[in-house]
């Protein structure tokens, strides 16, 4: 099985005529579709531990692929226990495992409690399409810069580690550091090289390469960075492909 990761930073602030993260959302299922056989809608299960499963957030992705004849949606939460009887059995037979964006530090600190690392990497070695946004990006990597403990941004290196590099979020956000803060990381070797993503951009990753970026909004990068040995770093642009 191809094993795949589409993690992204989703898009805050909409500009006019850009519609948001829908364009990632259904590159998401495009991903999930490829890997089916035959026809039939994509399974699809939504988890956000990350945001203490919010009800506002499963109400909006209820409203958005609910209705769908192509998409069967389902949510796994975790408090105040698995919604799931069978949580690792739902999972295996899923499309697509798309987790949402919040405190990454809460949402590793809950997995391990419930057994989710050791399942969500025998989903991946199974062909499931692991993805999300923010945190649901960072989850699958090393580990990146994180506002979870406080404003200041800290190095969080608890991730996964399914992919073998550091990530960058939300790289362009106006008013906190984040382009600069994760280039010091990197240049320190808090963090390991990998990527950032400005708004709007996804990674496509096959095995632990990275196989293509992709982007929802018009002139908005992926970046490679890694230590130059010198104390800095290098960098260079990863051109995304519009979607």
């Amino acid at each position: 099985m191809r094993r795949q990761v589409f993690a992204f930073s989703g898009v805050r602030e909409p500009r006019p005529g850009e519609r948001g993260n829908r364009p990632l959302l259904e590159h998401v299922l495009a991903l999930g579709a490829s890997r089916r056989v035959g026809e039939g809608p994509v399974r699809l299960c939504y988890v956000p531990t990350a945001v203490g499963d919010d009800p506002a957030a499963v109400g909006a992705y209820q409203r958005v692929f609910g209705g769908r004849d192509d998409v069967v949606l389902s949510v796994l939460t975790l408090f105040p226990q698995p919604s799931l009887p069978d949580v690792r059995a739902h999972l295996l037979t899923q499309d697509v495992v798309l987790v949402e964006g919040g405190s990454v530090v809460n949402l590793m600190a809950v997995w391990r409690a419930h057994g989710l690392p050791v399942v969500l990497r025998e989903c991946w070695e199974a062909g499931v399409v692991l993805a999300g946004p923010s945190a649901g990006s960072l989850c699958w990597h090393v580990g990146g810069p994180t506002d979870s403990w406080s404003d200041r941004l800290a190095p969080f290196t608890d991730g996964l580690a399914l992919l073998p590099h550091s990530n960058g979020v939300h790289d362009d956000m106006a008013g906190q550091p984040r382009r600069a803060t994760y280039r010091r990381l990197v240049a320190g070797g808090e963090l390991p090289g990998g990527y950032a993503t400005e708004d709007g951009v996804g990674l496509h990753y096959v095995g632990t390469e990275l196989a293509e970026a992709v982007t929802a909004r018009v002139g908005a990068r992926a970046w490679r960075v890694d230590p130059d040995g010198a104390g800095g770093v290098t960098e260079r642009a990863v051109i995304p492909r519009e979607i």
